[in-house]
């Protein structure tokens, strides 16, 4: 039996900082089932994350009792809410890759990997704020991929010290998980490549929050402004890196209080004139074999 316990207001203030803050901007029920959803999601994040040995076995597990106790909390949830729990095993089935030592090779394996472990969130999450257009599932997933790649951009420092390397290997040739001990110094030959793959990341990032807001329209009125502030915020930390260079190379970016506000207010501002902008969805990806449930 999965051991689960879920504190999503909590959860959310603590770890999911960026989305409590547009979680404001939400109707009470909706906070409350996104939080719940993040809870679930931390859980097996953390159970994959936070061990040194390798969880697979547990996720595995999980994989197999989600297919068929329909009476575990995890179930139960996606019933409430209409989830198909293919995508959420889809979501764990991410997280098994990273229980090896971590390489992506090229763009492609980059974004599979980004839809594994928060396209999927992206997709349940449009579940749960009721999204019940056919059209809507593609543009929640690649608002999941754009964040997801925001993440890791922000991260690389800190993933390369665990062994993992998402940044894809044909956009930084000869920087190997060997020589990686090189990147933890001050100062280190591979920097400028590394930097220039970190901003690729961040470009390619933004073509998935324009096509993520491309589905804006699709999204009930109620909770329309809470995810475009919330992928605001997400996609201003990757230009608070590609704005500073080299100083967020070793250092995790974040948004302060103050730069959260801004960007607010200039989404409200945007937001108000949407329907005069016309975002349209242009084809990045491959399509994923559950992105339809």
């Amino acid at each position: 039996m999965i051991d689960l316990q879920l504190n999503s207001s909590i959860d959310l203030k603590r770890e999911g900082k960026s989305f409590y803050w547009a979680s404001f901007f939400l109707p009470k029920s909706t906070k409350k089932n996104a939080g719940t959803l993040y809870s679930i999601c931390r859980h097996f994040d953390d159970i994959a994350d936070k061990y040194s040995e390798d969880q697979t076995i547990y996720l595995k597990n999980s994989i197999e009792e989600i297919r068929t106790n329909k009476n575990n909390k995890v179930n139960i949830f996606l019933q409430k809410n209409e989830i198909n729990n293919l995508i959420f095993i889809d979501l764990i089935e991410g997280l098994i890759l990273d229980q090896k030592k971590t390489r992506i090779q090229n763009k492609e394996e980059l974004i599979k990997y980004s839809y594994h472990v928060a396209g999927t969130v992206g997709l349940m999450m449009s579940k749960i704020i009721g999204v019940k257009h056919d059209m809507a599932a593609r543009s929640a997933i690649d608002l999941g991929i754009g964040m997801q790649l925001t993440n890791i951009a922000r991260d690389v420092y800190e993933d390369s010290k665990i062994k993992r390397i998402y940044l894809p290997a044909n956009w930084i040739p000869d920087i190997s998980l060997k020589n990686l001990t090189d990147f933890h110094n001050k100062t280190s030959e591979n920097d400028e490549r590394i930097l220039n793959a970190i901003h690729e990341v961040i470009c390619l990032s933004d073509k998935f929050y324009e096509n993520g807001f491309a589905g804006l329209k699709y999204i009930p009125l109620s909770t329309r402004l809470g995810i475009f502030i919330a992928a605001n915020i997400y996609r201003g930390i990757g230009i608070k890196i590609k704005s500073n260079k080299k100083k967020y190379l070793r250092k995790r970016a974040y948004l302060n209080l103050f730069e959260k506000s801004i960007i607010t207010v200039k989404s409200i501002f945007i937001f108000i004139f949407i329907p005069f902008m016309k975002y349209q969805y242009q084809k990045i990806r491959d399509n994923f074999p559950n992105e339809n449930l």
